[in-house]
């Protein structure tokens, strides 16, 4: 890993460079809030653990975090000009629906060089997937004592029967951090995975809460992790 907190090969310049375009790119389309932002350790290993239902949420995360983000994200989008530049702002790529330990073990040692990494416990829509991924998050705090940060979106996704939507708003809520205890084996994993994933859950009921408050509908679909 770099001293710049990404995997070897990655242009610092250029992955700042990605985070502006991130901060800035869907400004015109939705209306963002971001909350909490602030309590993102400044250093130190830490995992953030996402939500999304769209494409769009990683794009505004990536853009909206205070320090140099290493996601991972699906091996097929690792093709041609798109292929290059995310490999050099230093995504990580990784195979959907089979085991693949190489890139975890490529972001355990971003973490341990206390980097910063973001994972969608969630997955793809596979219920394998969505072990997979989540065993995978409470892997990574048992590799290297990383500290988790839930973050939750709302708002990109177009209800089913709607009409297209000006300018939508988007909220992103950033979760207080937390200490995460994973004990051995497939056990340790599986009661780790439950308190993450519990811990996303009720960041996101919160934030729909909030929303709804706020007078923006809450759908049901919209509503499920």
């Amino acid at each position: 890993m770099s001293a710049a907190g990404l995997p070897d090969g990655a242009s610092p310049r250029l992955h700042d460079a990605g985070r502006i375009i991130g901060k800035y790119l869907f400004r015109p389309a939705f209306r963002l809030r971001i909350r909490g932002v602030e309590r993102v350790p400044k250093s130190g290993p830490v995992l953030v653990v996402a939500n999304h239902s769209s494409m769009v949420e990683p794009q505004i995360i990536f853009g909206m975090l205070p320090r140099r983000p290493v996601f991972l994200v699906k091996e097929e989008m690792f093709t041609g000009a798109v292929g290059w530049f995310l490999r050099r702002i230093g995504q990580v790529p990784v195979r959907r629906g089979e085991p693949d330990r190489a890139p975890l073990l490529t972001l355990a040692n971003v973490l341990k060089g206390g980097g910063l990494v973001a994972v969608f416990p969630e997955g793809t829509r596979g219920a394998g997937d969505v072990d997979n991924a989540e065993r995978g998050a409470a892997w990574l705090v048992r590799a290297s004592g990383a500290v988790v940060v839930p973050v939750a979106a709302r708002g990109t996704r177009r209800p089913e029967g709607s009409g297209r939507r000006f300018r939508p708003r988007v909220d992103i809520l950033v979760g207080e951090p937390f200490t995460l205890d994973v004990g051995r084996g497939r056990t340790g994993l599986d009661t780790a995975t439950e308190r993450l994933r519990d811990a996303l859950a009720g960041l996101v009921r919160t934030l729909d809460e909030w929303r709804a408050a706020q007078g923006e509908p809450v759908r049901v679909k919209e509503a499920e992790l």
